[in-house]
């Protein structure tokens, strides 16, 4: 299964989510495998890249046709593998404007080695660029991470939208297995705002909520995952919960 995490704003926990979900599914001894398609390449740095060595990158791949097997590399998390991004990935738009077949770029990179992964998780761009059309043609899922806050709520239903576009003017299979609710407080305002993204959309929303966490906000600068860096906290068993209900979905996908 390769699934893209994608929002088309940024700061909506994206990234948190794409790290985290892909340890919580390896810690089942799940072979799994995160793609960092954003020119920032944190999720490559929490997962204990340093920047001076990110390449070879995605980018090396999907622009270079660089061997996606000597690209991947593992992580400190036993059984997952990243395949970093770079600063080069700001120029893919232009670089793969004249590719014949350039929306399936990613895809065609993936084909070598998807069947040596359980789950390919994508960690996508801010915004719908080309990389972002890329994602949700290699995908066969997309999980949206949504903070309970109005300017990011306001382009939720216009971020669905675009992904059921981009599905149908391109054929592809890529169908929305949930939206999960992140940054999530116990105050009022937060708590109002979850229960209308919930009575919206109802089942498309994961129970499971990420809770705002210092944990979280931290762990990144220490290149660990939040299993690696505080495992008992509340965070870390959001994150179990949410990968449970992930496969309970895939699953029933699957039937």
């Amino acid at each position: 299964m390769i699934l893209a995490v994608l929002n088309t704003k940024g700061g909506v926990g994206k990234t948190t989510t794409a790290v985290n979900l892909a340890a919580a599914l390896a810690s089942s001894r799940r072979r799994v495998l995160l793609v960092d398609l954003d020119s920032q390449a944190s999720a490559s740095v929490w997962c204990g890249v340093r920047r001076a060595r990110l390449k070879p990158s995605s980018a090396s791949v999907l622009l270079h046709q660089f061997p996606i097997d000597q690209a991947i590399r593992t992580t400190p998390t036993p059984h997952l593998d990243v395949l970093t991004g770079s600063m080069e990935l700001a120029n893919s738009d232009l670089a793969l404007a004249d590719v014949r077949g350039r929306e399936a770029t990613l895809k065609s990179a993936l084909a070598p080695v998807r069947s040596r992964y359980g789950v390919i998780i994508l960690d996508c761009p801010p915004g719908l660029s080309l990389i972002g059309v890329n994602a949700l043609v290699a995908a066969d899922a997309v999980l949206v991470p949504v903070p309970p806050q109005h300017l990011a709520l306001d382009g939720l239903q216009g971020l669905l939208a675009s992904v059921d576009t981009v599905r149908r003017r391109l054929g592809t299979r890529a169908r929305l297995i949930g939206v999960v609710l992140t940054l999530a407080r116990n105050d009022g305002c937060s708590e109002e705002l979850s229960a209308a993204v919930r009575a919206e959309l109802r089942d498309v929303v994961f129970h499971t909520e990420i809770p705002a966490s210092r944990a979280l906000m931290t762990a990144p600068a220490h290149g660990k995952t939040i299993f690696q860096f505080a495992p008992r906290g509340a965070a870390a068993d959001a994150f179990r919960r949410l990968a449970g209900e992930l496969l309970d979905r895939l699953r029933g996908a699957r039937r």
